[in-house]
């Protein structure tokens, strides 16, 4: 997987990127909601902007630059940021059939989250750090 951009809290692997750059060729804008558990487990779902309504519970973690597409924004719910909100995310495309609901699904594939620690430097940056 590649490094993550300096200060983000989530990332998208090559795969990732070259079936966003699909999708946003057929489907325009995109936005991805991090799943709560619900339906599909714990999944990045991937829909055209407007389709999913985020609201003042759910956090921005951050924008996907993803060359060949528009800038991608990736919510989660805050519930459950609370517990996330010390790791770093990377979205990633594998084989298989995830929800119906996630654009990706009639590809046969479908989007996972892989995580992993903050960095102390991440941390502090994120005013995360012991005190």
């Amino acid at each position: 997987m590649p490094e993550p951009t300096a200060l983000s809290r989530v990332d998208v692997t090559a795969a990732a990127a070259d079936m966003l750059r699909q999708l946003s060729g057929t489907h325009g804008q995109l936005m991805f909601h991090q799943s709560g558990g619900c339906c599909d487990g714990s999944s990045p779902m991937c829909y055209p902007v407007g389709m999913f309504r985020v609201g003042s519970s759910d956090v921005l973690l951050g924008t996907l630059q993803v060359e060949g597409a528009y800038p991608i924004e990736v919510y989660m719910s805050r519930s459950q940021f609370e517990y996330w909100k010390y790791t770093h995310l990377t979205i990633d495309l594998v084989d298989g059939r995830g929800s119906g609901f996630s654009l990706e699904a009639p590809e046969g594939k479908r989007f996972l989250i892989r995580s992993r620690m903050l960095t102390d430097d991440e941390l502090v940056a994120f005013d995360l750090a012991p005190a």
